[in-house]
């Protein structure tokens, strides 16, 4: 912000989009160890915290006419059981508790954001790599569990031709290892493109030529994030739910 008020001084323009990305330690210091509790733990147990002020507190008082904390709970609950119910299959009902802690952690993390002057968890490549890394073991680990080596017949195509087959399961293998980073950098790629746009279109705020339009084109880019915040958790979830049900079903 300095940097931007003294070239706003001086009658240029100086911003820096990516400064907002920054780990910083929470109180004070300069060097990060795994222990040092930072902006993203900050952030993090804030959305911890607004999805038990939702789903616990909110719907503790339950009633035939619903609060709106419980309304939203419930839609919630509806939402992403029916999603797991008809992508996975009734048998994956039993991981429903698992998708919904995942999708309500994403969308939380996701809207606090937006906040001004927030972090954005979702938006670092640590975060969302541990997510998509949990449910890629888990995936897998359910995967030859409940069929055994019966599992790896997710890779092999039995409706190609036999000629095709070993080149299309060694393809298959890529793609499924390739998983947790594309669902990883999907989610982090996103959230942080919209945010960085934004603080670009705020720099040419301080332009007193440009600044309604570039007041305009953030209030645009909000709305737009607003979404990309629900979808982005969505398809999160969503792919998922794909991933568990090639688990439970592997054969082709």
């Amino acid at each position: 912000m300095a940097s931007e008020a003294h070239g706003a001084e001086e009658g240029g323009l100086v911003f820096h989009p990516m400064d907002q990305f920054i780990v910083k330690p929470l109180f004070g210091g300069d060097e990060i160890a795994w222990y040092t509790i930072t902006n993203v733990t900050l952030w993090m147990a804030l959305a911890v915290v607004a999805i038990i002020a939702m789903m616990v507190v909110g719907t503790s008082r339950r009633a035939m006419i619903p609060s709106r904390s419980q309304s939203i709970g419930e839609l919630a609950y509806g939402f992403i059981y029916k999603m797991v119910e008809d992508v996975a299959g009734k048998d994956a009902v039993k991981f429903f508790p698992y998708i919904m802690t995942l999708f309500l952690f994403i969308v939380f993390a996701n809207f606090l954001g937006l906040i001004p002057m927030s972090f954005t968890t979702t938006s670092h490549f640590a975060v969302t790599i541990a997510l998509a890394l949990l449910v890629f073991v888990t995936v897998t680990a359910v995967g030859f569990i409940k069929n055994g080596m019966s599992f790896l017949g997710l890779f092999w195509v039995s409706s190609a031709p036999l000629a095709l087959r070993p080149i299309l399961a060694i393809i298959e293998l890529i793609s499924y290892f390739v998983r947790p980073v594309s669902h990883s950098i999907r989610l982090a790629g996103n959230v942080m493109a919209g945010h960085a746009v934004i603080k670009v279109f705020a720099g040419f705020a301080a332009l007193a030529v440009v600044s309604p339009v570039s007041i305009l084109a953030i209030t645009a880019m909000y709305g737009l994030e607003v979404l990309v915040a629900f979808i982005q958790a969505y398809v999160f979830t969503i792919l998922t739910c794909v991933y568990l049900k090639d688990a439970l079903h592997p054969s082709h």
